[in-house]
């Protein structure tokens, strides 16, 4: 019999680590193409020989999405493995039935199949849409385990934008190695702030080695999930977080459901600043759902830098990038700060814009009168840069984990608003924690 030929449509994370788990050594498997979507600049590059395996020593191609059809132009392809997240279950199915018009079947891979086995505890902080508050909550956990006098080591959801043989295994334990391994803006939001509080971070893309060396300096590894996918591990606690300011996201978003279902423990987030009407709604999923998860209630505090400086300014804010791209969140930390400390007029800098992040505000016409912090490589920080300049504003608010001022030039005042998880009852995530330990 000769092998099957499956594509595996992608957005550089999650399709690597189905590759790797699942077809990388199957002799009866041909992987012929990945497609990308959602992150810049991924397609037109190979996945290299050294990750594909002796199966592939040629490598794989990445293509890019919009260019799935010419793939079936004069060869057969029997299969196609959807593999990437944070997307509403309709347009799961439009890719589903773009995929069966086309004669080859549709699979999504399970989490039996996908998640490997470590050797020490596993907690693993996953959400049901982007921006619902899973670094925090992470950086929350990370902190109680810290003070239970446990060590984590922090294993980050892929973020491969740069050479991925290189990025194999990546170790984050200072902010030196951060600029050694060339991270994009969209990495240093996840790891500068775990880095910050002493903790070490791991990321790549191949998730096996990166768990064999992070076993050897940890108690507990620590997974923090991006978007909203599954963990790459098996879950000894599985934490999900919702986000009651986009109530009944957390049922009809792929795979937050499924994160939703399988949870030990739900996260209500941003009870602080939600209405009682969305925090019910999302409640009353997780009793239709999971009724036997453990409902913690937490708050997202912001803090501001000299907060009084905004108020009667015109000012830019700088949101956190993915919460406003496919997170579709229309608003974040920052905004909440202008709002409650008095700001004059956030000043709209769509028409400011110009080259990538023009090119960011085109795709994504819903991120309103908002700046994302986009970052996927040199020229879009370029451009980032060069439309915060552009702004006729007072002052700039820097709503982003990562410290920008590091990376770009910001000659306008500049405040930056931090956020952080705190529990409003009980029970709490320290009481949760300290009890499921017990069995390991």
């Amino acid at each position: 019999m000769s092998a099957r030929t499956v594509v595996i449509m992608g957005a550089a994370g999650r399709d690597f680590h189905n590759f790797n788990c699942v077809f990388r050594d199957d002799p009866n498997v041909r992987v012929t193409a990945f497609t990308a979507t959602q992150i810049p600049d991924i397609a037109g590059r190979m996945y290299p020989p050294d990750l594909a395996g002796k199966l592939y020593p040629e490598g794989i191609p990445i293509v890019a999405d919009a260019e799935m059809e010419q793939l079936f132009r004069g060869r057969k392809i029997d299969e196609i493995v959807f593999s990437y997240s944070d997307v509403s279950h309709q347009h799961v199915m439009e890719q589903a039935s773009r995929v069966i018009a086309l004669g080859a079947d549709f699979r999504l891979l399970g989490a039996a199949s996908t998640m490997l086995k470590a050797h020490l505890p596993v907690v693993a902080v996953c959400a049901v849409r982007t921006g619902s508050g899973k670094s925090q909550t992470t950086r929350r956990v990370a902190g109680i385990l810290k003070a239970m006098g446990k060590t984590p080591v922090i294993i980050r959801h892929p973020m491969p934008y740069g050479n991925l043989s290189e990025q194999k295994v990546q170790r984050f334990a200072t902010l030196d190695d951060m600029k050694r391994h060339k991270c994009t803006i969209e990495e240093m939001e996840e790891y500068e702030p775990h880095i910050d509080e002493g903790f070490v971070v791991y990321a790549g893309v191949d998730y096996a080695a990166i768990l064999a060396r992070a076993e050897k300096e940890a108690d507990v590894v620590l997974w923090d999930g991006g978007n909203n996918d599954l963990p790459f591990y098996v879950p000894d606690l599985h934490i999900t977080v919702v986000d009651p300011h986009r109530p009944g996201h957390e049922l009809t978003y792929f795979p937050g459901r499924v994160n939703l279902a399988m949870a030990h423990v739900v996260v209500i987030n941003k009870i602080d600043t939600a209405s009682p009407e969305g925090i019910e709604v999302v409640r009353a999923s997780i009793r239709k759902v999971n009724p036997r998860a453990q409902v913690v209630d937490a708050a997202s505090p912001i803090t501001v830098d000299r907060a009084e400086e905004i108020r009667g300014k015109r000012v830019l804010v700088v949101e956190d990038g993915p919460t406003l791209t496919h997170g579709e969140m229309a608003y974040g930390a920052g905004t909440v700060a202008a709002r409650i400390h008095g700001a004059a007029e956030i000043v709209d800098p769509r028409r400011y814009a110009i080259g990538r992040v023009r090119e960011t505000f085109e795709k994504y016409p819903r991120i309103g009168a908002l700046l994302p912090a986009v970052g996927y490589g040199d020229e879009q920080v370029a451009d980032l840069e060069a439309t915060i300049r552009r702004v006729p504003c007072d002052l700039v608010i820097i709503a982003t984990p990562v410290d920008l001022t590091r990376i770009i030039r910001i000659d306008t005042p500049m405040l930056r608003v931090r956020y952080s998880l705190k529990e409003t009852g009980t029970p709490t995530l320290e009481q949760i924690l300290k009890e499921r330990l017990k069995w390991r």
